[in-house]
């Protein structure tokens, strides 16, 4: 978090009885939600954060809302903003895609590579115990909890997290609603089915992995991105120019008022290697990723808001 910035609180909204989404503004980078669902004997939550003091801060708010302390959670990817935090849950079994577990080992402390100014505080990498193929299915109390994996799309290792009887799906970051997306962990064809596969589910209300609560519509919203950038890519590469190169000549027009607008160099490099033939979810140069955004920046790194 850059000196002096003054950052809202995070808050917490009843979705439905015994179903919470908990929010952090202002959704920028490390800034994601999480959520949880509580019988009062049980509770479900879904993500953590980024930093210690913030984990603690969403472990007191599951507690001021009444609900037990979480004996389960499930992570929607790997991402330290929204993994970090399971160590303060030392009480949950993580439950997780069996390719996030495996990423999240691989990344490790990697958030502290990238913004080695901030202070995570205390953290102990603590990967899925519990993972899932193509689905799994839990129950708090009389709360059905559909754990769906989307393919390889925001990452390889995605879930999405569906209450079918109350109509909330927490979507991880497949969406972020007023932010940019961001792609180059996974796919851009892959971000597009997970779409297709929200859109099927009928949510009425949907939890973002940042941003602020939103509906359906920010499904049409995304995918009108994803195909901004998949046409940029196209047309870069005919003209034989870098991911940099087209990002700089684009004229983002609707999504220009989106947070983190550098994201979208580091997207057409997801977009490049995929018509080049490169699978979904193949290792990016990180680096090269970071320096991009860094120059699309204004020459500034991208600060973690955390």
């Amino acid at each position: 978090m850059t000196a002096g910035t003054t950052v809202e609180e995070p808050y917490t909204v009843e979705l439905t009885p015994e179903v919470y989404a908990y929010v952090q503004p202002d959704g920028g980078w490390c800034l994601s939600n999480a959520g949880f669902v509580g019988d009062g004997g049980r509770t479900l939550l879904v993500d953590t954060a980024a930093t210690r003091r913030r984990a603690l801060w969403l472990r007191e708010a599951v507690a001021a809302a009444g609900a037990a302390v979480p004996s389960v959670i499930v992570n929607t990817h790997h991402h330290g903003d929204h993994t970090y935090g399971n160590c303060v849950f030392p009480e949950a079994t993580v439950v997780a895609h069996h390719d996030s577990r495996r990423e999240q080992l691989d990344a490790g402390h990697q958030l502290h590579l990238i913004w080695p100014r901030t202070d995570f505080g205390e953290i102990s990498i603590t990967a899925p115990t519990l993972t899932y193929d193509d689905s799994v299915t839990l129950h708090i109390g009389n709360t059905e909890v559909r754990v769906l994996h989307p393919g390889v799309a925001h990452t390889t290792g995605d879930s999405v997290v569906w209450l079918p009887h109350r109509r909330v799906v927490f979507t991880g970051d497949l969406v972020f609603a007023g932010g940019t997306p961001f792609i180059p962990f996974g796919s851009l064809s892959g971000s597009l089915r997970a779409l297709d596969l929200l859109r099927s589910l009928d949510a009425r209300t949907v939890v973002p992995g940042h941003g602020p609560l939103t509906d359906a519509s920010a499904y049409d919203a995304t995918e009108r991105y994803l195909r901004f950038v998949g046409t940029l890519a196209e047309e870069g590469r005919a003209k034989g120019i870098t991911p940099l190169e087209a990002a700089r000549r684009a004229d983002l027009g609707e999504f220009a008022k989106w947070r983190e607008p550098e994201r979208l160099v580091a997207n057409l490099h997801r977009a490049y290697a995929e018509l080049a033939g490169e699978p979904g979810g193949s290792r990016l140069d990180l680096v090269a990723l970071l320096t991009d955004m860094t120059e699309m920046n204004g020459g500034t790194p991208v600060a973690c808001h955390a």
